[in-house]
């Protein structure tokens, strides 16, 4: 019976690609890429990887899906330059980044609360027309935008601002600046102007929130999904850091 090359200290490029389903091209390409540590060479110029190498491939793939392909790319690449403290300042980065978008979503269902067909008249605070509206820099001063975002969104039919007879300004009027300030939010979710033209569309419609319930759901659930991906990718991570370190610990207690 021949021996697994699993327990053994020398991997083919098939034994790595097997192990994921993935193509020998695939772990050739992460190796390249500095997802892996460089392969050794046989005698004959071919490839030979090690256990160390299955570990990093599982860090990488677990990591994927809580912090993306760029940032898994980046992260193992610091680990493999041995600069661990980029690594971790990476992983920090996505936390953050989760963070702020469960911050994000908050801020959504709480401005979500405040819309509905009650929503009060503007007043001119901020340089705004009175009662009757908001002109397009002020509203983009409050949102932090550009006028020209604005513009972009009116023609993807986000808000729908009509136009003062006297002078051929847009003004925005209160269901204007509703579904403006939605439409902010819904961007830093990382929402297509597409999909939020369409839920504001049912927000007019509809006179309120609730068409968005479920979509707040699936976001919701997108956030967990991701969180609980990182703390994957951290305990594979964490093995990967330390089968690199056996080593300087056995000479420590040797």
């Amino acid at each position: 019976m021949g021996k697994n090359p699993q327990t053994t200290g020398r991997l083919r490029p098939v034994d790595l690609a097997r192990r994921h389903e993935l193509s020998t091209q695939a772990v050739r390409n992460y190796e390249a890429a500095g997802i892996l540590p460089e392969a050794g060479r046989t005698s004959h110029g071919y490839r030979t990887y090690t256990p160390l190498h299955a570990h990093a491939l599982d860090a990488f793939l677990a990591l994927l899906p809580g912090h993306g392909h760029a940032t898994a790319t980046s992260i193992m690449r610091a680990v493999n330059r041995a600069e661990p403290e980029e690594a971790f300042r990476l992983v920090d980065e996505s936390h953050a980044q989760l963070l702020q978008d469960r911050r994000t979503l908050r801020a959504v269902e709480d401005a979500l609360r405040d819309l509905g067909p009650t929503t009060p008249s503007l007043t001119d605070e901020g340089g705004g027309p009175g009662a009757e509206g908001m002109f397009v820099g002020p509203l983009a001063h409050e949102l932090g935008i550009r006028p020209a975002t604005l513009r972009k969104w009116e023609r993807a039919g986000i808000v729908t601002p009509r136009r003062d007879p006297g002078t051929g300004y847009r003004v925005y009027a209160a269901a204007d600046v509703r579904d403006a300030r939605l439409a902010h939010q819904l961007r830093r979710g990382g929402y297509r102007l597409d999909r939020i033209a369409l839920l504001t569309a049912h927000v007019r419609e509809a006179g309120g929130p609730e068409p968005l319930a479920a979509v707040l759901g699936d976001w919701h659930a997108r956030l967990t999904a991701r969180g609980r991906a990182m703390l994957a990718g951290a305990a594979a991570l964490h093995a990967y850091l330390d089968q690199r370190d056996a080593p300087d610990r056995r000479a420590d207690t040797g």
